[in-house]
């Protein structure tokens, strides 16, 4: 486990723990877990971005995103801490505005410091080795909580194996080159940037093929993989549907599921 300061941007340490297995490495990335001060949290998510903040991200137009912002951006689980010293209506309202921000994380409560259990709360997390049920987001996000930061659900029909590197190429798009390629714009061709900027935290999802297999996808910031996995033969082919999650700044208003069908054809 490490401990980062609490002025740590996740974003930038997450992929150095993002080691190929070809390396034999006994280190990996398990999962980011964020602490939040329930007492204070909304101040911090409504102050002024300092300047490290600033400079850690990228240039582009908007509001700039506070420490709190990033941190609770990126995290796999977020643990609402001192859920004693504050009232049901102040925790209620932490709970919505964290679940805004990141639509995926697990959130846990504590009172008086105390966790039920490390395992599967701290600890094995397995955030990177397999995708949990993942939720309905709007299609717009859900900014309306908090205008900075949107979880954001794209849906994704079945696909055939040939359509994975078309797939790939668009997340590529979004996540090297900051660009959503257009609807009537193939992803071999030159994307161009879109006029509203925007930046991917988080990516996640779980793309079904028709071959009966399913493609798992991990992303933080711009470094990502697609691994391919078994489906569950279970499931009729009428009812597996994929889906993926972005978590990022600026992603309303924007056409991804256009951009996305459109890429895959």
């Amino acid at each position: 486990m490490l401990e980062t300061s609490g002025l740590a941007d996740p974003g930038n340490l997450a992929p150095l723990f993002w080691v190929d297995d070809g390396l034999g490495s006994s280190i990996y990335l398990d999962g980011i877990v964020t602490l939040v001060d329930a007492k204070n949290i909304l101040l911090s998510l409504d102050e002024p971005a300092t300047p490290e903040t600033v400079e850690n991200e990228r240039e582009h137009e908007g509001p700039h995103l506070t420490t709190a912002h990033l941190q609770i951006s990126h995290a796999d689980v977020v643990i609402i801490n001192k859920c004693d010293v504050v009232s049901h209506e102040q925790l209620e309202r932490v709970r919505k505005r964290v679940k805004a921000i990141n639509g995926l994380a697990k959130m846990h409560e504590t009172r008086f410091g105390q966790i039920p259990q490390l395992e599967g709360v701290l600890l094995d997390l397995h955030s990177y080795d397999r995708v949990d049920a993942m939720p309905d987001m709007e299609a717009k996000g859900h900014s309306h909580l908090d205008p900075n930061i949107s979880t954001l659900t794209l849906q994704v029909p079945l696909l055939q194996l040939p359509q994975r590197e078309k797939l790939e190429s668009w997340l590529r798009s979004l996540l090297w080159e900051s660009t959503l390629p257009s609807p009537s714009t193939s992803t071999t061709e030159q994307a161009q940037p879109s006029e509203q900027a925007f930046e991917i935290h988080r990516v996640k999802g779980q793309i079904p093929l028709r071959d009966g297999k399913n493609i798992m996808i991990q992303g933080v910031r711009d470094v990502f993989e697609l691994i391919e996995q078994g489906g569950d033969g279970s499931v009729g082919e009428a009812e597996r549907k994929g889906k993926i999650v972005l978590i990022g700044k600026g992603l309303v208003g924007l056409p991804f599921q256009d951009s996305l069908m459109g890429a895959l054809g």
